[in-house]
């Protein structure tokens, strides 16, 4: 469901062509998410791992519907990142993506009994003990307190899990502070705004759209992002509800 406030590189993988090109993380960032994956796991390291990780998740994200076995492949390389490094800020970051949205699928009562909420929270905490300054690791911990509230109510989720609504939108000021013009994490904070409660921040839901369109994409995905947030901002306005919510749940990974 955040944060590289600097550019990633990898050593050059052997039986790669000898170009700055086809590293994974470069491999990533083009959209060539199957050679991005691949590449990542030939680098047999905590870094490789977390790219495999992150393009695997992109290309769920942008298939017309939820892909629990891309989600669960995502999963299996973020758990080898940590495995191979676990204060790797990026691989602790992409399993707590990768279970969210695996809730998502599976459901609320198959995410308690799996733990896959607190298992999320742990990793997020990891990501930013290792990295505070990791905007998209900040931002997907707002995330985290906003579908907890959205899912089980405020009560509940103070008591069960310390989340709250105030501590999202804490979190998402610090992730702005720290990566003002990154694409990705003014999307998902717009993204996680709107499908928590339209009415309340639509101003800001806007405000963080307007910053996605207007960002410079670092990735392919990035790029479709603010393809997303534009089709998403034309419906902000009121007298499009029905269709926002179910464009709203579409982007954030919801079986139909």
């Amino acid at each position: 469901m955040k944060v590289i406030a600097a550019a990633l590189a990898f050593v050059l993988l052997a039986g790669l062509p000898a170009s700055a090109q086809d590293t994974p993380y470069a491999l990533y960032a083009r959209g060539d998410y199957d050679a991005a994956v691949k590449a990542g796991e030939a680098a047999g390291n905590a870094a490789g791992f977390a790219v495999a990780a992150r393009a695997l998740l992109g290309q769920a994200m942008l298939r017309d519907a939820p892909c629990l076995a891309c989600l669960k492949r995502a999963e299996d390389f973020s758990r080898r990142a940590i495995a191979a490094d676990p204060g790797y800020s990026w691989g602790q970051l992409w399993l707590a993506v990768s279970l969210g949205y695996e809730a998502r699928i599976n459901g609320i009562i198959r995410a308690r009994l799996d733990d896959a909420p607190g298992q999320a929270r742990r990793a997020l905490d990891k990501a930013i003990a290792a990295d505070p300054a990791n905007a998209y690791a900040v931002s997907a911990l707002g995330g985290w307190n906003m579908a907890i509230v959205a899912g089980g109510g405020a009560l509940a989720a103070r008591l069960l899990y310390g989340a709250t609504e105030d501590k999202a939108i804490a979190l998402f000021d610090q992730a702005v502070r720290l990566a003002p013009g990154n694409v990705s994490v003014r999307y998902q904070i717009g993204l996680s705004l709107a499908g928590f409660d339209v009415d309340k921040y639509r101003d800001r839901i806007g405000r963080e759209f307007q910053a996605t369109i207007a960002g410079n994409p670092a990735t392919a995905y990035e790029k479709a992002m603010q393809g997303r947030a534009a089709r998403l901002m034309a419906l902000l306005a009121p007298g499009h509800e029905a269709a926002l919510a179910a464009l709203l749940r579409k982007y954030q990974g919801y079986p139909d």
